[in-house]
Order: structure tokens, then C-alpha cells, then sequence
């Protein structure tokens, strides 16, 4: 797809966008606008109404439109490495959504709305590199959820609704500055957490090597790498979850590559 470049970015149109749109395997229709120097979601999607799938990964966004929420048919939408601030409150009408990647932004625990509770089919949710600190109690109404990425934030706890969240197998809170409780003579005292002791597991099929090399370097010291996506992507599902430091380092090259 041609990009047309102007003073605020790249434009698309809803031709360029018809043409991008893609039919999976599995039925459902993807719109991939990934790594395009968009600064401005583009208005023109409002108008494709059968969308499921939403990449608009890796470009310069830093707001959602309110209505955002018109796009009732979506069930897979990434966000990641833009440069969100915050979550407008419609995206709570999104409730068939069943994957939300908003990795690798500027956002606050202020900036999420509590609209995000009503996301009640969500199974995989990716806050992971923001600047987060707390969650909304109300997201324990994500009774769905199976997958929490919250790694390379400001937790200092992990937040209590997710222990209350039946269905949830994975959690990534690695490389906050946890404290743990520890108790001494009576009296309650605080210490860092040892990110060893835990578990932490990411999606490798959702992780770019921009944010795959900010998590490895646990110093938070990083270049700006960008990367486009393989033609390998579109044919083969990587549905595994895997920690920042195994095998997936090895596979991502295969499947990533930088532009």
C-alpha cells in the first residue's frame, strides 16, 4: 500500500484501507497499517464495519478517537508501540474483544478508563513497558481473562483483583519495582521483590524486537529499533507463551525482521 505523507504523517484513505484488508483462515477479516507513520488514527476505518482484526502497531498515534467505540465488529486490536497517553472511556463499547495489546505507550493508571472492566470476553490484555502504577479494582469483572502482561511498569504490588480472576494462567509483571511484605518482630517492613523467584510469561507471537529488547535489558536504557513483520506471521500462528529470556530470541528473527 502507497503511503502519502503530509505534514501531520502518513494518510490513509479507505481505499488504501480495503486493500489492506485481508481474510484469514480462520474467517475472520485483518487490517494491517503496522510501522506507516501514522500519527492520526484514521477516520476512514469508521466506514469498515466487518473489521475483526486491527493492527495499527509501531507507528507515532497518540490518541484514540472517541469513537473508537463504533467499531462494534472487533475482536483483536493492537495498539502497541504507539505513543498513547491515555484510553478514551468508549473503548469499553468494544465488548467482543477478545485481544487488547496497548504495549509500549506512555500510558498512566490515571489515562485508563474503568470502561475497560466491561470488556468481559477479553482473554489476553498487554499494559506491559507504560507507566503504570495501579490498576481500577473493577477489572476483576474480566472474568475471561487468561493472559496479563504488565511487565516494565511502576507496580509496587501486583494488583489484588488478580487474584480473584478465575481463568487467568499467565502473568508478566516482571521488571517493576515490586516490595514484598516481611515480617519481623512484629513489625511490617518492605523490600525490593526478586523478579527470580516468579514466573513471568509473555507472548512471543505478540512481541516485536523493539519491545523484546527492552525487556531484556533490565536497565530501561534503550535505542529506538524499528521492525516490520514477517510474511511468516500471516502463515503461522504462534499461539505459545514463553519467557523474555528463552527460545524466543532465537525465533524471533525468523518471523521479525528490522527494517
Amino acid at each position: 500500500m502507497a503511503k502519502r505523507k503530509g505534514a501531520t504523517g502518513t494518510k490513509v484513505t479507505l481505499k488504501d484501507a480495503k486493500k489492506a484488508l485481508r481474510m484469514k483462515p480462520d474467517g475472520w477479516r485483518r487490517l494491517t497499517l503496522s510501522n506507516m507513520g501514522i500519527t492520526i488514527f484514521p477516520q476512514c476505518l469508521f466506514k469498515l464495519t466487518n473489521m475483526d482484526e486491527l493492527d495499527l502497531s509501531r507507528n507515532d498515534i497518540k490518541k484514540l478517537p472517541e469513537g473508537i467505540g463504533k467499531l462494534s465488529s472487533l475482536r483483536w486490536l493492537d495498539m502497541h508501540s504507539n505513543k498513547l497517553e491515555s484510553v478514551p472511556e468508549s473503548i469499553g463499547q468494544l465488548v467482543g474483544l477478545t485481544y487488547l495489546n496497548l504495549c509500549n505507550n506512555r500510558l498512566t493508571s490515571t489515562g485508563l478508563p474503568s470502561t475497560l472492566a466491561s470488556l468481559t470476553k477479553l482473554k489476553s490484555l498487554n499494559l506491559g513497558l507504560n507507566k503504570l502504577n495501579a490498576l481500577l479494582p473493577t477489572m476483576v469483572a474480566l472474568e475471561s481473562l487468561q493472559e496479563l502482561a504488565l511487565f516494565d511498569n511502576l507496580f509496587t504490588r501486583l494488583p489484588e483483583f488478580v487474584k480473584a480472576l478465575g481463568n487467568l494462567t499467565k502473568v508478566n509483571i516482571q521488571r517493576n519495582p515490586l516490595l514484598k511484605v516481611v515480617e519481623d518482630d512484629e513489625e511490617m517492613e518492605t523490600e525490593k521483590s526478586d523478579d527470580e523467584d516468579n514466573v513471568f510469561l509473555v507472548h512471543e507471537s505478540r512481541l516485536c524486537n523493539l519491545c523484546f529488547k527492552k525487556c531484556k535489558d533490565p536497565r530501561g536504557n534503550h535505542k529506538k529499533v524499528d521492525c516490520v513483520r514477517s510474511k511468516l506471521e500471516e502463515m503461522r500462528s504462534y499461539s505459545g507463551l514463553v519467557t523474555p529470556n528463552s527460545v524466543a530470541a532465537v525465533n524471533q528473527d525468523v518471523w521479525r525482521v528490522r527494517s
